[in-house]
Formats: structure tokens, sequence, C-alpha cells
């Protein structure tokens, strides 16, 4: 998995961009999405609001990070390349003495879903003390069986080991009591 910033909204939300490949084949990835951080609402009990969306011109963003950013596209096209929302959740500081920094989920019933038989899809996000990042989509059929993703628990994504990348939420650029009090650093890999 490889995050980096895409550009910031009007509103000071930061859109970052994310894709998830195989390690023999990075230069080929089959997830890819944009990503809006920003402060949760006051009305509601969280620190931290992710929204994914879909992308518009998903070609043009193969490998984006990887880039110089002079051979990405202008922030004005990449706002312009926001395409469906798909899911948000809602992140809370983890309490003291737990292992993560963050963690949330989707609200209860998720978000509708139609692929692969489902009807609605949530998601679980926890950004760990140790730089993992712990994430669980699953689908689910109207009478609540799950019909894609992990049954077993989340996909952990550890740092690369040598990575260049730089950190996946340092571009947020929210004050640390608001935000993240710990740098997630580089690329992450998959652990099965």
């Amino acid at each position: 998995m490889l995050t980096c910033p895409a550009a910031e909204m009007v509103d000071g939300s930061k859109l970052l961009y994310l894709e998830q490949a195989f390690w023999r084949t990075p230069q080929k990835p089959f997830r890819q999405r944009f990503y809006m951080v920003k402060p949760c609402p006051k009305e509601l009990k969280c620190d931290v609001e992710v929204s994914s969306y879909a992308i518009r011109e998903v070609e043009e963003y193969k490998n984006f990070c990887d880039r110089p950013r002079d051979q990405r596209p202008l922030p004005e096209e990449v706002i312009g390349d926001i395409g469906e929302h798909l899911t948000t959740i809602h992140l809370r500081r983890c309490d003291r003495g737990k292992r993560c920094l963050y963690e949330g989920s989707t609200p209860p019933g998720g978000f509708p879903n139609s692929w692969n038989g489902a009807t609605y899809s949530t998601s679980e996000l926890a950004v760990l003390k140790n730089n993992e990042i712990h994430t669980w989509d699953r689908g689910f059929d109207d009478d609540g069986n799950q019909v894609w993703g992990v049954k077993a628990g989340p996909y952990e994504f550890k740092p690369a080991p040598s990575s260049s990348y730089s950190d996946m939420f340092s571009p947020l650029n929210f004050p640390p009591q608001q935000f993240f009090e710990k740098r997630i650093e580089g690329s992450f890999v998959l652990q099965e």
C-alpha cells in the first residue's frame, strides 16, 4: 500500500492518493482510491473523518506516488477526478495503554455496495503505534451474510523495510493534539 498527498481542498481537508498492489507487481495496482482526511464535525464523537472516493481517470494515477511532482496531474485536475463516494470511517484517538493511535469504523449499517452480491459494506481501520495500519473491509448481503472480504480479521500493513516514501499522514498538517501524535513512516507491505 502506498499513500501520498494529492491535493488540498478549499476547506483545508487533505486529499491523499492510495494504491494497493501485490509486492511482486507494484507497477500494477489492483486498488486505487482518493482518501479525504479532515477533523470530524463537532457533532460527531470522533477525532478524524476519512472518506474514500473512486477515481474518475484511474489510469492517469497508476504509480502516482512514485512519479516526480511535475509528472503528476495538477491539484485542480486531481480534485476534478474525485469520483463516487465509497465509504466514510470515523476515527477516535485510542485510550492510553492501547497499542493503537487511532481506530474506527463505518457507521452502523455501513455503506451501499453491490460488488459480488453485497448490498452493503463495512470498514474498520486502526493506526497502530508501531506504524502498522490494519484495515478490514467486508461486504454483506440483505440477510447479513458476508459475501466478500477476509473473515478471520483485518489485513495488516507493516512498514516496508527500505522505503523512500514519506509518511501517510504528515502532509495533513493538523496540530498534533488534533491528529496523530506519532508519524507513520513509509510504504506498507501486506502480511498474510
